[in-house]
């Protein structure tokens, strides 16, 4: 009788940790897959925050791409040839280098290859960002590429940029509506400059390929 009653308690105590032990499994997965969850929507909500940052640079971008063009003719064959100087920029441009006038458009030349609207646009590009970096004390890439971010160009369309002796190089991709537009420039203090340029009508921008105007 006393054997029977302590195989009970036996199977009693063997059944309880049995129960124990399950729920504690139990507890664990849970937790692990809550773990999971958590991680994967922490993944997902980082990839979701830095391609809406991406979106909102490139409608700053294109945004600035507007301003700089705002007042040049729309596209066309035509070009105008301006003779007064060129004493104001859109909203985030620099004041215009002493005695900076636009130039009168070719008509023959690689110059061609850019319509009514590049021409105007790009020597208001050429303009700002020579303005920008003409008082840069250190022309290092660092710093050339951090003036070119704060001028509204974005790192995907900064090219080339590479630095030799005191001067820094860079190319910017400007095409826009399916134009070729671009510029080149040397950052190197008050010798700095920056001239236009004409990329590929498509297809990913080679700095090699481009045109020089």
């Amino acid at each position: 009788m006393r054997r029977s009653s302590a195989l009970v308690t036996t199977a009693a105590h063997t059944l309880r940790r049995s129960r124990v032990t399950l729920l504690t499994a139990l507890v664990v997965t849970a937790g692990l897959t809550a773990c999971g969850t958590e991680s994967a929507g922490t993944d997902a909500g980082r990839t979701k925050h830095a391609k809406g940052v991406e979106g909102r640079a490139h409608t700053a971008f294109s945004k600035m791409l507007e301003q700089v063009a705002e007042s040049c003719p729309d596209d066309g064959p035509s070009r105008t040839s301006p003779t007064e100087p060129a004493t104001t920029l859109p909203p985030g441009g620099q004041e215009p280098l002493p005695g900076a006038v636009e130039p009168i458009a070719p008509t023959d030349g690689p110059e061609v290859e850019l319509n009514a609207r590049e021409w105007c646009a790009g020597h208001r590009h050429e303009q700002r960002v020579a303005a920008a970096l003409w008082h840069l004390k250190n022309p290092a890439p660092t710093e050339v590429r951090a003036v070119l971010n704060d001028l509204g160009y974005i790192d995907e369309r900064i090219h080339d940029l590479r630095q030799s002796g005191t001067t820094t190089r860079f190319s910017l991709d400007l095409r826009d509506r399916g134009g070729r537009l671009c510029v080149t420039g040397s950052a190197a203090g008050t010798q700095t400059l920056v001239e236009l340029c004409v990329a590929p009508a498509t297809g990913p921008f080679v700095p090699g390929q481009r045109k020089q105007l």
